[in-house]
């Protein structure tokens, strides 16, 4: 016979709902771990006292007792594994396994027993129903009458909140069977009350969820929380996990106690009760219990006076009480030597630390995520920036958790800590619209050679260079585009024509004129659109020089064929994945061949990126000078269309001038002004626009 049995899929009834999880039985005992809490429950050999075997709504169930009172409920079996666990019962626990089923008469008048933890309202010899009183949360007694009230189950649908007992009288003289039914469900009920005073007091002390500061009064059983709005009694079974973890400013530390289940506060729950210390702070703490029974309680571990940091005292009664080991942060760390990292989850920033067995972010929300719970991790470039890079980890029950916003340089120690403790790495890389080849990431997933890590620093590299090469060119265009003095130059030019015309003027005409100045004509420039030089600036030169593969693409592409070869048929996923085996497996001399490669193929590149750059520079100045010739030589022709198009409107704006003046045809033309008028012509169409118009003065000399 086997010395194990092991079954998946049980689920185990706690307190109204059915937990499922792995039930394995050996020698030693039954061992029971909750797939969603990881909380475990071990019940020695030795404990057991009796075992029952009985149809339930999953199938079948194993119900167990152990000798201190007790009762375990495995439901989700099969019919035909009943004989597997009676032969095992009885090779290794010497008990058997009976068989009981319940009463479905439907009859509501029995007899209750109590029997450890467990009521039980029976029909006869069979039972109909069975009550943990664990779940009682009160117990009130009336006129012939117990009500029995229970915790609200968070989990399940509906919930079973009240149950009534009608107890008829006795004959019998001193003995009320309302209070003796009701004594005997208080002696086991998990019922609050504080009675007595309390070990210790710690006041004032910072609690981050919930938040506000709470007097913490430390009794046997359970730990009061009173604050100036709410109070929280938490029983010390109720508490699955206790951590102590450094803040990373190195002056604060969080005392965090894991709840299942949780605390409530109307529809709010709270899983994690977070405090928060100052490393300075002392307290001298005086237990309010003589020396012995310290002793004979904590055996040791806690001393009637007891002195040093507050946090230390806090972690230390609540590690003793509870009797659970304190779970501290490993040999992880991080760029800045700190055991965490910093990150943000949802809308809020926090911290991420990687433990021996998990992950717990803190503060709001708290997450703690145990490892043997991932499915996958996933390391992801961040939407806004390549500064940073998001951590994402989705669970086997399918919940995504993803901590974004971590610096780069975590990446390195984060992917080491991963991949040391054989979590499954999903590395998708990049986000969407931004497609990568599956080569450069075909080893991500196997090994701890980092491809994601070497093109993120090789894209940096080149993101760099191009940012110089477009600052250089975009300040010679800003050159370019605004002139100041070419512009007030035409602007002059043109008033000064306007100006001679109007002065020259002498009836009514030429005061309206002076009264209402002739509107500005408007000076249309042909400019180019700055976004499409911008944007053509961005893309991708082809003929720039390709980026230098890394060591191992070199090796992939030389041996992607020798491996199709040896494995006819291989899909691409499968061919990665044997390529990034083979190459973990490599020896490192064959390794440095391909190292001394990659690394001539990244001179090569640096020599022909330096030479490119010089030709681009070069290529570019050299179009800039002749945009700045064309442009010039345009502005000179539109200057000398704008001078030919003032004097028109000069002469026709100007009727009275004209007929004021003594009129003279051509043959009365001296042959003096006629050659000078020709000689201006010829120089203003040589030099086009460049000299400025004559003033008033001289067109009226010229006319004389």
């Amino acid at each position: 016979m086997a010395d194990t049995l092991e079954f998946n899929e049980i689920y185990q009834e706690v307190k109204g709902s059915m937990n499922d999880g792995r039930l394995r039985l050996s020698r030693q005992g039954v061992i029971f771990k909750n797939s969603k809490t990881g909380k475990v429950d071990n019940i020695q050999a030795s404990e057991l006292a009796e075992g029952v075997w009985r149809r339930v709504a999953l199938g079948h169930g194993l119900k167990l007792l152990t000798k201190n009172g007790h009762v375990y409920k495995y439901d989700g079996f099969r019919e035909s594994e009943f004989d597997k666990l009676s032969d095992f019962f009885k090779a290794h626990y010497c008990l058997e396994l009976a068989e009981k089923d319940l009463c479905v008469k439907g009859w509501n008048w029995g007899t209750v027993r109590f029997g450890g933890q467990l009521l039980s309202f029976d029909i006869g010899e069979q039972p109909v129903f069975e009550i943990p009183l664990s779940n009682v949360s009160q117990c009130t007694t009336g006129k012939n009458e117990v009500t029995l009230e229970f915790h609200q189950n968070d989990d399940a649908e509906v919930s079973l909140m009240e149950v009534r007992f009608y107890v008829p009288p006795t004959q019998e003289d001193g003995v009320d069977p309302v209070e003796a039914f009701a004594q005997n469900v208080l002696s086991k009920a998990d019922v609050i009350q504080a009675t007595g005073d309390a070990i210790c007091i710690f006041r004032e002390l910072q609690c981050l969820t919930p938040r506000g500061r709470y007097d913490i009064r430390i009794y046997p059983t359970f730990l009061h929380l009173h604050g100036k709005t709410f109070d929280y009694k938490i029983p010390y079974t109720t508490v699955l996990r206790l951590f102590l973890l450094p803040h990373k400013d190195q002056r604060q530390m969080f005392f965090v106690i894991s709840l299942d289940p949780p605390i409530k506060q109307g529809q709010t729950r709270y899983h994690f009760l977070i405090l928060l210390f100052s490393k300075d702070e002392d307290i001298s703490l005086t237990l309010n219990m003589n020396e012995e029974e310290v002793e004979k309680r904590f055996e040791g571990r806690l001393t009637k006076n007891m002195s040093g940091s507050l946090y230390e005292m806090v972690s230390r009664v609540m590690k003793a009480l509870v009797n659970r080991k304190i779970t501290v942060p490993g040999n992880f760390q991080g760029h800045s030597g700190a055991q965490c990292i910093t990150c943000s989850y949802k809308a809020s920033s926090g911290l991420l630390y990687p433990l021996e067995r998990g992950f717990i972010y803190v503060h709001k929300p708290p997450v703690h995520i145990r490892f043997d719970e991932i499915s996958f991790v996933n390391f992801a470039r961040g939407t806004t920036t390549t500064r940073s890079f998001d951590f994402e980890i989705e669970t086997k029950q399918g919940t995504q958790y993803t901590f974004s916003s971590i610096e780069r340089e975590e990446y390195g120690k984060l992917f080491d800590f991963v991949n040391a403790k054989k979590l499954n790495i999903k590395n998708r890389g990049l986000k969407e619209g931004m497609k990568q080849s599956y080569d450069e990431y075909a080893d991500s997933d196997e090994d701890q050679h980092d491809a994601y890590l070497e093109r993120m620093k090789e894209e940096g590299k080149i993101r760099e260079e191009n940012a110089n090469d477009s600052s250089d060119g975009s300040g010679e265009e800003t050159d370019e585009s605004f002139n100041p003095g070419e512009e007030d130059d035409d602007v002059a030019e043109e008033f000064d024509s306007n100006a001679s015309a109007s002065s020259s003027s002498g009836d009514g005409d030429s005061d309206r004129d002076d009264k209402k100045p002739a509107k500005k004509a408007k000076i249309v420039k042909d400019r180019k659109p700055r976004k499409k030089q911008q944007e053509s600036k961005k893309g991708k030169d082809p003929n720039a020089p390709k980026r230098p593969m890394s060591a191992y693409m070199l090796w992939l592409n030389a041996s992607r064929e020798k491996i199709k070869s040896d494995h006819p048929g291989i899909s691409i996923t499968d061919l990665f994945k044997k390529a990034g085996e083979l190459w973990k497996a490599m020896s490192k001399e064959k390794k440095e061949e391909w190292d001394r490669k990659a690394e001539d193929a990244r001179r090569d590149y640096e020599k022909a990126m330096k030479e490119y750059s010089v030709g681009s520079k070069a290529d570019s100045h050299r179009g800039e000078r002749s945009k700045k010739k064309k442009k010039k030589e345009k502005q000179m022709k539109g200057k000398g269309d704008k001078k030919g198009a003032t004097s028109k409107s000069s002469s026709s704006k100007s009727p009275a001038k004209s007929m004021s003046d003594s009129f003279k045809s051509k043959e009365f033309v001296s042959s003096d002004e006629s050659s000078s008028a020709e000689s201006k012509k010829e120089d203003s169409e040589e030099e086009g626009a460049a000299s400025p118009p004559p003033s008033s003065e001289d067109s009226a000399s010229g006319s004389d």
